[in-house]
């Protein structure tokens, strides 16, 4: 199961009661924390996310609205007590900005706090469950995405039928992992009569700061979830491709392009006060759309 909570929607002024960049990224076992604007922390205790489980942070790029509330969390972690390791997945530049922020208060962290600098493409992460890749983007400074896919789960085990074929349990591992069971007197049993193929693994998306490009579509192909960001309205194409950004019928064309399941739209300009036309422009494009609203759970 991948869960989505969005913790912060807006671009880089807070306003409207809209909160810069941040989102988390839930399984069973453990979250991952994607961008860090301030505000962060206290989005986290009103959405009721625990900082204990995060165990990997992904930070995009060094523009103030996607980190800023980072050495705020890191803090807060080291006050109340945290032992469990943290990862951190960044531009190089972020470690140095952490270490003197640490030394000038003269903090020693509780935890192990380990940094990861993006240098390029590529799987930068692998857990138990999850195997995440980062993508460049095309922003005024470097910039990068994040790609999150499920590992493939082992088939399930038919209790009914591994009974009456008479298999023992200690073939049930090579089972899960697809084989055929051969008796003793040669008779093979086909691994579909007596398993349950496991759901297809989950994929979730996540388009950081960029300007309208089409290369995308390849990365982000027939993902279930992604988000990508849509700073203004169509009419203002021109501002947006100034200042390394995208609009929304842009963002909805990669979307379509990329054939993915569903589009989450944000990073919204604090020059507008309501995001109702931001959904309708995007949606005549890809239908399947909704706004990365604060607050709102995506189940993938």
């Amino acid at each position: 199961m991948l869960a989505l909570t969005i913790l912060g929607n807006n671009s880089a002024i807070p306003a409207f009661g809209r909160n810069p960049t941040a989102q988390i990224l839930q399984t069973l076992d453990e979250s991952y924390l994607i961008d860090c604007g301030e505000g962060t922390q206290l989005q986290m205790s009103k959405y009721k996310i625990k900082r204990s489980k995060i165990s990997h942070i992904f930070i995009s790029h060094l523009h103030g609205d996607h980190y800023f509330g980072l050495i705020g969390l890191l803090n807060s972690m080291s006050l109340l007590s945290r032992t469990q390791d943290l990862h951190i997945y960044a531009p190089a530049l972020l470690e140095e900005i952490i270490r003197i922020q640490l030394q000038a208060a003269q903090t020693t962290l509780s935890f192990n706090l380990y940094f990861h600098p993006l240098h390029q493409e590529g799987i930068i992460a692998d857990t138990k469950k999850i195997t995440i890749t980062a993508f460049r983007v095309k922003h005024r400074i470097e910039c990068w995405g994040f790609l999150f896919r499920e590992k493939k789960k082992p088939r399930s085990i038919n209790p009914d039928k591994v009974k009456s074929y008479e298999i023992p349990a200690a073939f049930y591992e090579q089972l899960q992992r697809g084989e055929d069971y051969i008796t003793k007197k040669g008779t093979i049993i086909p691994n579909n009569e007596v398993t349950l193929a496991a759901p297809k693994p989950k994929s979730y998306a996540y388009c950081a700061d960029t300007i309208y490009d089409e290369s995308l579509v390849d990365i982000v192909k027939s993902v279930d979830l992604l988000y990508h960001e849509t700073t203004y309205l169509k009419e203002y194409h021109e501002r947006a491709a100034d200042r390394y950004h995208c609009t929304t019928v842009q963002a909805a064309d990669i979307a379509l392009k990329a054939e993915v399941k569903k589009l989450i739209i944000g990073h919204f300009s604090s020059k507008y006060e309501t995001l109702e036309l931001f959904l309708e422009e995007a949606k005549t494009v890809f239908d399947n759309t909704e706004l990365a609203l604060e607050g709102a759970c995506y189940k993938i």
